[in-house]
């Protein structure tokens, strides 16, 4: 039988799944990727950890599921957009990777916004400009790390990092770097002059060759395999950007009703179309793992990730009793609390540089309260996104959901209350792994396509039906919300009057 690895970079694990070609999970492996926060609004990894944490996974899982390495056909990577994993002029590691949720280039930011360069790139890139885009960490880079700028060997992704570390060779992914603003969606390739807009023409020779996610990029090293386990040779294709693999799980696809709801690190809404339409609103298109298709997108790093961070504190020696807090939140009344929850721990997206925080709170609110408005706030960041991408796609009415807080019934059912809409769950563990070993079949040559991959799956889901009467509600505080962070947005602004 033949297998394949889907290697998964995410936010706080890395995990490795093996499956076979009809999609069919036989193990997977979980190992905790730390970050380190040496400075406010710093978010960066240690380059050999990331790699560490990659073989890791990879031993457990082989260890695990005694497959043999030789069976394993292909191996693909989803992995985080974004971000920069910087190599030097001699291939070695130049410093920490700096990941997309990171804030340092706040200023540099602003002042693009000011000068008007958002408005001026977007017809080249049909991308917008925020803090964790590689052109704005590197511009970074350039006015405050100018040694470290000018031994810029090649600028990567988590996925092009992670694949050089299995190969040897250096590429860079194509779904991740349509969407990095180095890159022209008008001629399909980078854009020196977009580079010179940036003020970082310099770093002209380190962008590596272009691979499509279904490409072979190399195949394992020696040193690979001593490290993993795996077998030298064995095929490696190029990976996905993670919103593109969780897309390709959920089953949406072009012109359907039906959009995905990613709830991880970040809140993502996503939709595929196979035009660009020009309209008021700036939509980000990213190339999708379909030939001729795109992938467009709302994201912000304002999703469970928020909930994650407390659960460490109001858990009993940092755990949270997940299922007893559940059923607590379910027995109060619907959206009935006057208590409020930003979830902007890690960003914003509201505007640049709002900070996260409570309202509301009272004496008499208890553990489930706090626990509740957290819920709500991070529903409520979604809808932002959502309300923005029906404009886009006015016959949706379907959410396909992915992310850990599918498994929470009453937060789904929120989701459906407030949105109105009918919510599909697939069966599907872990949508980042699946989805990089069905790229890793399409390269292998274990189907002609993705979408005939995608066919053989039997994977199903589960519905979850709005509650009419409780909508009229939800929409009430969440527009609350909205007039509050729009507040909140005023005070942080007052600070620099």
């Amino acid at each position: 039988m033949n297998y394949y690895l889907g290697l998964d970079s995410g936010g706080t694990f890395m995990k490795a799944g093996l499956f076979d070609a009809s999609g069919k999970q036989y193990g997977l492996a979980r190992v905790s990727a730390d970050v380190v926060t040496e400075q406010e609004g710093w978010v960066e990894r240690d380059l050999d950890e990331l790699w560490a944490n990659a073989s890791a996974a990879i031993q457990q899982l082989l260890a695990a599921t005694q497959v043999s390495p030789a069976d394993i056909k292909g191996i693909s990577i989803s992995a985080q957009g974004k971000g920069v994993y910087l190599l030097d002029k001699a291939g070695n590691n130049l410093r920490h990777g700096i990941l997309s949720s990171d804030g340092r280039s706040l200023s540099i930011v602003k002042q693009w916004q000011q000068d008007g360069l958002p408005q001026k790139i977007y017809p080249l890139t049909l991308q917008t400009l925020w803090t964790g885009h590689p052109v704005s960490i590197v511009r970074w880079l350039k006015e405050n790390e100018p040694q470290n700028y000018t031994n810029i060997g090649s600028i990567m992704m988590a996925h092009d990092y992670l694949r050089y570390r299995l190969t040897g060779a250096i590429h860079a992914e194509l779904t991740n770097m349509s969407e990095s603003n180095f890159f022209n969606a008008q001629t399909g390739t980078y854009d020196s002059d977009l580079l010179n807009l940036f003020g970082i023409g310099e770093v002209w020779d380190a962008l590596p060759p272009l691979i499509k996610p279904d490409e072979q990029a190399g195949a394992i090293s020696t040193q690979a395999a001593e490290l993993t386990g795996l077998i030298v040779g064995t095929p490696v294709f190029g990976g996905l950007f993670d919103v593109v693999a969780t897309a390709i799980c959920s089953g949406i696809t072009a012109n359907d009703n039906k959009l995905n709801y990613v709830m991880g690190t970040w809140a993502v809404t996503s939709g595929i179309a196979t035009e660009i339409s020009q309209m008021d609103y700036n939509f980000v298109y990213g190339h999708y793992a379909v030939a001729k298709e795109y992938i467009i997108h709302e994201a912000s790093p304002t999703s469970a990730s928020n909930y994650d961070w407390f659960a460490n504190y109001l858990g009993d020696n940092g755990v949270l009793d997940h299922v007893a807090i559940q059923a607590e939140v379910a027995a109060l009344p619907v959206a009935d609390s006057a208590l409020f929850f930003v979830p902007f721990l890690f960003g914003s997206n509201m505007g640049l540089g709002i900070r996260s925080g409570f309202y509301g709170l009272q004496s008499h609110h208890s553990k489930a309260h706090l626990v509740q408005a957290i819920w709500e706030g991070i529903l409520f960041c979604h809808n932002v996104h959502l309300e923005r991408m029906r404009s886009r796609f006015p016959a949706a009415q379907t959410l396909r959901v992915t992310g850990g807080p599918t498994a929470s019934g009453h937060w789904m059912q929120m989701l459906a209350d407030l949105t109105g809409m009918t919510l599909e769950i697939p069966n599907i563990e872990e949508t980042g792994s699946l989805g990089a070993a069905a790229i890793a079949m399409v390269g292998a040559g274990e189907y002609a396509n993705l979408n005939d991959a995608l066919a053989a799956f039997d994977t199903g889901s589960r519905q979850r039906q709005p509650n009419p009467q409780h909508f009229t509600a939800y929409q009430k505080k969440y527009r609350r919300y909205l007039k509050l962070v729009a507040l909140f947005k005023e005070f942080e602004e007052s600070a620099h009057d």
